[in-house]
């Protein structure tokens, strides 16, 4: 049943966004109780292969098409190299450093994608107001990092979540100035999972044993993450493009590093620390900055400024 578009944000879309972010929000917490079970980059390619195989099914269940193949290959397999980058970095930097940190760093791709976008793309040249989001962002970030103080502080961590965004704005550039904007969101997931799911079981034995120690939690903690998130969430995320302006749905994201910092605090007992509450409010309004547009301006810009970072 194709979704009725809508010019302005309802109830039902504003609690949908909510529901949205607040799962990729505990996603990041997920992820990091599940490494006390298995390697960060073991627990990252099963996340691919069994989010792979439900999008697959989904595909198959709705008749949809993913495209061609030939046509797509090259820029399909540059997705999926980005997302093995992206997600290895953030998985193993949350093996090291605290979901707070690493929330608030890992979401600073807006800034990253502005300032490529703008040396990139024909049209997409920085405004007043993106310039100020990215000095908001940027300072956040400064302010994070030199806060060397307390036990939860990893600089090698640090450094890894900052990779970790700059591999989602490498994916959101991808879609936009290549073939792969044509084809559908499946298949874009679907790229992208499928050869990060080869590339993360083919490595994840060179960095130690894949089981840690495994127990029956991780097995929901697992199935939390390639559902809620990386398969069935991704559906809904674009479910919600194609409802109501890119623009606003993109706007919510700031919310997601927020609520992280906060559920990190609550459920893992992280410190709240002075920096921590300072560059994220600097990030945040970075990330409103930065993606608040009068009209979104087509359908390939519009999924690449809101790509979730499954």
């Amino acid at each position: 049943m194709r979704a009725m578009r809508k010019d302005h944000l309802d109830p039902a879309g504003f609690a949908a966004l909510v529901l949205f972010t607040t799962v990729l929000a505990g996603n990041q917490i997920v992820m990091k109780l599940t490494n006390a079970g298995l390697s960060p980059i073991f627990q990252a390619g099963l996340r691919s292969l069994l989010a792979c195989l439900v999008v697959l099914a989904w595909v198959r269940v709705r008749g949809l098409g993913l495209g061609p193949f030939r046509r797509n290959f090259w820029p399909g397999l540059a997705l999926g190299l980005f997302f093995s980058i992206e997600f290895a970095a953030l998985y193993t930097a949350l093996d090291m450093t605290s979901v707070s940190r690493a929330s608030i760093i890992f979401y600073t791709m807006p800034m990253h994608l502005s300032l490529a976008a703008h040396f990139l793309i024909p049209g997409e040249r920085l405004t007043p107001q993106k310039v100020a989001g990215l000095v908001c962002a940027f300072a956040g970030v400064v302010i994070v990092l030199a806060d060397r103080s307390g036990g939860e502080a990893s600089l090698l961590g640090d450094v890894l979540a900052l990779v970790g965004a700059l591999g989602w704005a490498a994916i959101a550039l991808t879609v936009r100035i290549t073939r792969i904007s044509e084809a559908p969101p499946e298949a874009q997931q679907i790229w992208q999972l499928s050869v990060s799911a080869v590339v993360f079981l083919a490595i994840a034995p060179l960095f130690g044993p894949v089981l840690r120690d495994p127990g029956p939690e991780h097995i929901w903690l697992m199935a939390y993450q390639v559902l809620l998130v990386a398969s069935l969430g991704f559906l809904a995320w674009f479910y919600l493009l194609k409802r109501y302006p890119a623009a606003t749905v993109a706007s919510f994201s700031f919310l997601t590093p927020v609520l992280a910092v906060f559920m990190g605090w609550a459920l893992l007992d992280e410190t709240l620390r002075w920096s921590v509450l300072l560059s994220l409010t600097l990030v945040s309004v970075g990330i409103v900055l930065i993606n608040r547009k009068p009209r979104a301006r087509g359908n390939g810009r519009a999924r690449a400024a809101a790509t979730p970072p499954t």
